[in-house]
């Protein structure tokens, strides 16, 4: 009897062994950068195992490293001797809701995707949005145009056009963003939560008249620029809605502080936190919710987390603002300067508000003057260590930026060139998924929207470790562990509602648990 028992449990594992490892594995190309790119062209391109459930005491572990990708493992529950380091789980205390993870639908992005022919275009999107891919399920628009355009535009450039009679979506929109979101959206299995960010209003609204540079709306909230402005939100959300793209979410402005800055070099707008807090509420709020877009959850600040506690202070000073605001943007660039314990604060101050990070990259600060480096691990780990210390101080949810760039980090029209977890190599026919691209995936890939940060303690001492877990929908557990340290490290992962598992993290690592309870 035990024989076939054991017998029956092997046979099963084989069978689960092959449906989730049946995957294409990657095709290295190593740019001597400290880790390696997968290449994708027509004909060929990676995949991720969909994420299988397993019974009680296996779990499957993913790793990703210099020289690996997702690479997939078992272990199981064994309750062996403790290591010197014990990672405890305890899915009976429980956080914030996780919104999800993802990138930018930009101009830059679509040209890059576009520029592509044949099966390379389609590889690119099943791998970020298709069950075989990480499965993003967060995408930021630019309302018209950003830096990461081939030139400034807007949706009406008809001079004091109150009633926006001349408002239309842009080409860019009809050609590079539109359609890469709606063949996003068919790929998907999962809901892509979608949100809208501005750069400028048109020159004509501004008292600089112009896109660029220092300059703000003309009046004051309540006026009709401000009116004017807060009805070219509900415009824009009404024309992607005839293309059956619906909405999410909005924020009041990206990086308000940048057209507070003299010769700013691309679009922005500036305000004040008195200018957006009356905004919102004597304008953008009200427009919203008088037009059917009530639902949509709106995010103050949209810039960086040094900003956070006079900007919501001043914002939610006005009670009106509680109605109309749903959460809080921040961006990862100036993150040096200001202690993660900022977000902690903010949340203790207004926890009925979400927290998003709705913008990073990298190759983006004035001293990387390298900006496209193929295959660095550096990046890689930059992320996944921004990510877990977001989420571990109430951050709902990560947004990368341009999803597709070219081999410089472009197009931009100021040649404000960046990195991205997928470069584009459109002479060769090909697109490289970097280290970056799969620590994303380690989180948008097995972190579902609607999964809970749960309580994890470490025992033990190396700063090197950073970890984060999850309880998810269907019960499963869900530990991400970044290892910064050179040399592999002997874990123990103990859940008391199953037992413990020891095993052992490789040098410079992110490795990913599941399992489930039941």
């Amino acid at each position: 009897m035990y024989f076939n028992l054991a017998f029956a449990a092997l046979i099963w594992l084989c069978l689960m062994l092959h449906v989730l490892t049946d995957s294409v594995p990657c095709s290295v190309r190593d740019f001597g950068n400290g880790g390696i790119v997968c290449v994708c062209n027509s004909s060929y391109c990676d995949t991720v195992e969909p994420n299988g459930r397993l019974s009680p005491g296996n779990i499957a572990q993913y790793v990703t490293s210099a020289n690996q990708t997702l690479n997939q493992t078992f272990v199981h529950f064994n309750n062996k001797a403790k290591a010197n380091i014990v990672f405890s789980v305890n899915r009976n205390i429980v956080y914030q809701t996780i919104t999800g993870f993802g990138g930018a639908f930009t101009d830059a992005a679509g040209i890059n995707i576009l520029s592509l022919t044949g099966n390379a275009r389609k590889y690119l999107l099943k791998s970020y949005y298709s069950p075989d891919g990480i499965e993003y399920t967060v995408g930021r628009i630019p309302m018209a145009s950003c830096d990461f355009s081939t030139h400034p535009y807007s949706y009406d450039d008809t001079p004091m056009d109150f009633n926006l009679t001349h408002f239309s979506l842009a080409p860019e929109d009809l050609k590079y963003k539109i359609p890469i979101i709606q063949r996003a959206k068919a790929l998907s299995q999962r809901s892509i939560s979608i949100f809208g960010s501005p750069w400028s209003a048109p020159a004509w609204m501004k008292t600089n008249k112009n896109m660029t540079g220092k300059g703000r709306l003309i009046g004051e909230p309540g006026g009709k620029y401000y009116k004017t402005w807060a009805n070219y939100f509900v415009r824009f959300l009404q024309e992607y809605g005839k293309h059956n793209i619906t909405l999410w979410g909005l924020t009041a402005q990206n990086e308000p502080t940048d057209g507070e800055l003299d010769n700013f070099p691309f679009q922005c707008m500036g305000w004040t936190p008195e200018l957006q807090r009356d905004f919102i509420a004597m304008d953008l709020g009200p427009a919203l919710h008088s037009s059917g877009y009530a639902d949509v959850s709106l995010m103050m600040l949209d810039d960086q987390r040094i900003l956070l506690s006079e900007w919501t202070d001043t914002v939610f000073s006005n009670p009106d603002n509680q109605k109309y605001v749903s959460g809080i943007g921040v961006h990862w660039y100036w993150d040096f300067l200001t202690p993660a314990v900022i977000l902690d604060k903010t949340h203790a101050a207004f926890p009925s508000k979400f927290i998003l990070a709705t913008e990073a990259c990298q190759g983006s600060q004035p001293w990387q003057l390298k900006k496209v480096i193929l295959g660095s691990w550096d990046r890689a780990e930059s992320y996944a260590h921004s990510i877990i210390e977001d989420i571990n101080h109430w951050v709902t949810g990560w947004t990368d930026w341009n999803i597709a760039l070219d081999m410089r980090g472009g197009p931009n029209w100021v040649n404000n060139f960046v990195d991205s977890p997928v470069i584009v190599n459109a002479k060769a026919g090909e697109f490289y998924k970097q280290p970056m691209f799969y620590a994303m995936g380690h989180f948008s890939k097995y972190v579902v929207p609607g999964s809970k940060r749960i309580e994890l303690k470490l025992t033990g001492d190396n700063k090197n470790l950073h970890s984060v877990a999850f309880l998810l929908p269907d019960d499963s557990i869900v530990v991400t562990v970044l290892n910064k340290d050179p040399g592999s490290i002997p874990v123990t992962v103990e859940d008391k509602n199953l037992g413990s598992f020891t095993t052992v993290l490789d040098g410079r690592s992110i490795t990913t648990w599941i399992w489930w309870f039941k």
